[in-house]
This record gives structure tokens, C-alpha cells and sequence, in this order.
């Protein structure tokens, strides 16, 4: 992929990542969090269906399966978790535990997929993670919503490493259509079983909804599904890091959140950590030919 794209592409699915936060954070303020991200992905993934109606899908009920498998991953549990977990603690917080993404990519890449990590790459993903815990503020409070973001943050890992695995079988845009068509209506089904759902209609959750699903949702999914099929998922989750730190940005701009100096520290590591996880190299190393094949 041509350097100068796929810098363009990683700055632009970061930021919109980092302004889902702030953005989805307005919404919460007129719907629960389950049945927010059920309208916003099940929009998403009709639209996106409708786009690809004439595009290649999958014949066999196995690939339908897979799709299903990272839509209930990346979909409904990376966001579900995250908003979920506002309950409990800010979503500067929730941030920070979503995107250890990229350390946890590496370390399941290495105990499941067989891959190997130069020490370098390892001290890179750390780095970037400080960086995340400087720019939001260096405080982390242990309570349910700490656990549940983690297991967002897990999911997150998983479905970057599925994407890798079995993305390149599907056309891009149907595989990003139907899995968020797939984690909506996992995430409507949990709304009906743990939620009082409503909706209080308004200004601040039409903006929000429609950034949700035609920003959020189509352009940043699809971007995202495109780097993972054609880069190395570590490398490629490491610029993760650079979303929580947008995220402060426009929490800044658009709801008025505190904006400290210690931002612009937090930044600096941030960009340390990428470069030394993308210093020499362009992929793990496996240890046999069967993982290289996967």
C-alpha cells in the first residue's frame, strides 16, 4: 500500500475514532448506551447492505458465521463495553482501557497465531499505552466499569486479528456492512434483556446518531477493515494510540472538556511509541510456515 495513503487512511479512521467519544457521549444523553449503539449499527449496516447489494457475498453458511463472529466482537462488544462502562467511570478513562488494544493484538498474536516481536516492538506498544495514561490524566479508578472497558478492550484485539485472518475471503465493504449489521442486533438483544430503552428525541442525538453511523460507522469501519487485510494488524493497532488523544481533542472542542498540558506530554510518547513499534520491519516473524499460511 502507498506510504502516503495509508498515512492519510490511519490519520483519518484515528480521528474519527477518537471523536466517537465525545460525540457518543452527547448521545447518552438521550438514549441508554446498548440501544444507542443497536440504532447506530443496524442503520450503518442496512445502508452499507443496500451499497453492496450487487457486490460478491459469501455462498456458505461458515463465511456467514465468521462475519457474525467479528460483528458480535467488533461491533457489539468492543462499543457496547465502552459505553456500557460510562456508567461507571468517564469516557477518558473508558479510552485509555479500549486501546490497550494494541498491546493485547501483540500479545495474542504471540501465544495464538504464533507470531514473534522484536523487544522493540514490545517496548514501542508500552510506551504508546503510557502515552494514553499521560493524556488523559493519569488516573484510573478500579470498579466495574474498569473491567468491562477491559473486556471491550479485549474484544477489540480479537476481532483485529479475525479482520486479518479471514478479511481477505470477503469484499471489504461486505464484510464492514454486515458485521455492524450483525453486532447491532446482538446489541438490540442486549438493550431488551439489561436496558429500559427510550428515547428522548432532540437536536444533540440526531447530530450524534448521524455521525455515529455515516462517519463512525461506514468511513471509519471501512478504512479500518482495509488496513487490517493489508498490513500487519500489531503494526497497523499501534496507531490506536493516536484516537484517545484526538478523543481529549474533541472533548475539548465540542463538549467543553478540561484541555491540560499534559496532553501535549502524553502526544509526545504517543508518537515515541509508534515509531519504535514500526522501527525495522514489516511484519512478525512466525515460527513455522503453517502460522505464515494463516
Amino acid at each position: 500500500m502507498n506510504p502516503k495513503a495509508y498515512a492519510s487512511l490511519i490519520l483519518v479512521t484515528t480521528l474519527t475514532m477518537g471523536l466517537a467519544f465525545p460525540v457518543g457521549r452527547i448521545g447518552l444523553d438521550y438514549a441508554p448506551p446498548f440501544l444507542l449503539m443497536s440504532i447506530r449499527f443496524v442503520a450503518a449496516g442496512l445502508i452499507m447492505a443496500a451499497f453492496t447489494a450487487r457486490r460478491l457475498k459469501p455462498k456458505d453458511i461458515s463465511s456467514w458465521l465468521r462475519i457474525a463472529l467479528i460483528g458480535s466482537l467488533n461491533s457489539a462488544g468492543v462499543m457496547g463495553c465502552s459505553y456500557y462502562s460510562m456508567r461507571w467511570i468517564t469516557s477518558g478513562e473508558s479510552a485509555i482501557l479500549i486501546f490497550v488494544n494494541p498491546l493485547l493484538v501483540i500479545l495474542f498474536g504471540a501465544l495464538f497465531m504464533k507470531a514473534r516481536y522484536r523487544s522493540l516492538q514490545w517496548a514501542g506498544v508500552a510506551l504508546g499505552f503510557a502515552g494514553v495514561f499521560c493524556t488523559m490524566g493519569a488516573h484510573l479508578s478500579m470498579n466495574p466499569g474498569t473491567l468491562i472497558s477491559l473486556l471491550g478492550a479485549c474484544c477489540f484485539a480479537a476481532a483485529s486479528l479475525l479482520v486479518k485472518r479471514w478479511g481477505q475471503a470477503f469484499d471489504t465493504w461486505v464484510l464492514t456492512g454486515y458485521q455492524m449489521l450483525f453486532g447491532g442486533i446482538v446489541l438490540g438483544l442486549l438493550s431488551a434483556l439489561f436496558e429500559h430503552p427510550h428515547i428522548h428525541f432532540g437536536s444533540g442525538f440526531y447530530f450524534s446518531l448521524v455521525w455515529l453511523v455515516l462517519v463512525n460507522s461506514i468511513l471509519q469501519f471501512s478504512g479500518w477493515s482495509y488496513l487490517l487485510q493489508r498490513g500487519d494488524p500489531a503494526k497497523t493497532n499501534a496507531f490506536l494510540f493516536l484516537a484517545p488523544f484526538f478523543g481529549v481533542i474533541g472533548g475539548a472542542v465540542l463538549i467543553g472538556e478540561p484541555l491540560h498540558a499534559y496532553v501535549a506530554a502524553g502526544g509526545a510518547m504517543i508518537c515515541a511509541g509508534i515509531f519504535l513499534v514500526n522501527w525495522r520491519g514489516t511484519a512478525p516473524r512466525s515460527v513455522s510456515t503453517t502460522a505464515r499460511g494463516a
